[in-house]
């Protein structure tokens, strides 16, 4: 019997194509971040990283069958350590291992240039190549014993609340990967398309993200674009809506709007295409600088909302997708809100993705669908945007 032959149990999907997407997913963080860092002039030049290949398995990196030749620091802090108490009851052992993604020791080379600097000393100024060292998985990156890279000649942010819709100065945030805000501002002129190449435009399209069409200046809705006052309203009881994740948060304009609602809002964030942390953080919102493989670093059935603009899209393979939307699930509490906003895929693939979304176990509050016609009909891609509830009862039995 062929490979073609089996398939997946949750999803239906044949274990090739399973396998396909599997080594689409470790190559999709890698390729955007390369296509990014060429697409504009705010960037400079950036080598990439060679990359060890076999005849046999030109696409992907073997984990090395020893121990790689790696910098003692890498060692010194992965352990283990022992417990100066000796055994923990707690924790069930007489040892501390810091963590350091499974992959790291993949890509050796990149991991000995990450771990070698002098103890106590400066930090390489890395910024670009340990970012890819962490989107090829090697998540969470080993801690280090220097000190990063900073700007000669700081200034403190402005005051809030002016920040919040401030394009920020340019003296505090280090530019080795970029060169000014204004540069980044100027680029939602370029012909180029790219969802975010006026995200630092605060100004512009960001002034109306999430308001609805009288706040907005629009004519009418578009039944894609929920607003953030909608959703809110949707949360039963009113007011219970205090706590949340925007995944992919952009500069920060989701968690800016809820910020001044009363609601506090951590936007994940990796600086593919801009210093998006730096925004973030310039504006008066916190940025988590996670990628979107991670596992989210928060407790079971915390959190009363969670939402995604096109990050979480049909550029996942569905059953990395699937563990992510699990993963959501898993953060909110019960009665907690999800708001997919504009996922996007291509037409075909839609009812797979929406077989994925459903597998999750959420109630549907909205469900709209629509045409994506940006980048040209001719790309025959679809919307969906949705607001999910956990259930408030049995959330954990199936539904």
């Amino acid at each position: 019997m062929g490979m073609a032959a089996y398939v997946d149990p949750v999803l239906g999907v044949p274990l090739r194509r399973v396998l396909l997407y599997v080594v689409v997913l470790l190559g999709s963080n890698l390729a955007t971040f390369l296509f990014s860092s060429y697409s504009y002039s705010c960037a400079p030049p950036v080598t990439a990283a060679p990359v060890t290949t076999t005849a046999s398995s030109p696409r992907t990196v073997p984990v090395p069958e020893q121990q790689p030749e790696l910098p003692p620091e890498f060692h010194a802090f992965v352990g283990p350590h022992a417990l100066p108490y000796g055994r923990n009851p707690n924790w069930g052992t007489a040892e501390l291992r810091p963590p350091a993604g499974h992959p790291c020791l993949a890509f050796p080379d990149m991991l000995a240039a990450f771990m070698s600097y002098p103890v106590n000393g400066s930090c390489p100024d890395d910024e670009l190549p340990a970012q890819r060292l962490l989107l090829r998985g090697c998540e969470p990156l080993p801690r280090r014993r220097c000190r990063p890279a900073a700007p000669a000649d700081p200034a403190p942010p402005p005051p809030l609340p002016d920040a919040l819709w401030s394009t920020p100065p340019d003296r505090p945030v280090h530019w080795s990967a970029y060169k000014s805000f204004r540069c980044l501002v100027d680029r939602a002129r370029s012909p180029r398309f790219d969802d975010c190449k006026d995200c630092f435009d605060l100004a512009g399209r960001e002034r109306r993200r999430w308001l609805n069409a009288t706040a907005s200046g629009r004519k009418e809705n578009n039944p894609l674009d929920f607003s953030i006052d909608e959703v809110l309203a949707s949360a039963s009881p009113p007011g219970s809506v205090r706590i949340g994740l925007d995944i992919g948060g952009g500069s920060g304009t989701f968690a800016v709007r809820m910020r001044k609602r009363g609601v506090t809002v951590v936007a994940t964030t990796v600086n593919l295409n801009g210093p998006f942390s730096a925004v973030v953080a310039a504006r008066g919102v916190v940025p988590l600088y996670v990628s979107v493989a991670a596992r989210l670093p928060f407790f079971d059935n915390t959190l009363d909302v969670v939402h995604s603009m096109h990050v979480l899209s049909g550029w996942m393979p569905p059953a990395a997708m699937q563990f992510a939307l699990f993963d959501v699930y898993r953060v909110l509490r019960p009665g907690g809100l999800f708001w997919l906003d504009h996922f996007f895929c291509r037409e075909e693939e839609m009812a797979a993705y929406m077989e994925v979304v459903e597998s999750v176990g959420f109630g549907k509050l909205r469900w709209v669908t629509g045409r994506k016609l940006d980048r040209g009909p001719e790309r025959k891609e679809t919307y969906l945007s949705a607001l999910l509830e956990k259930p408030l009862r049995n959330s954990w039995r199936l539904p």
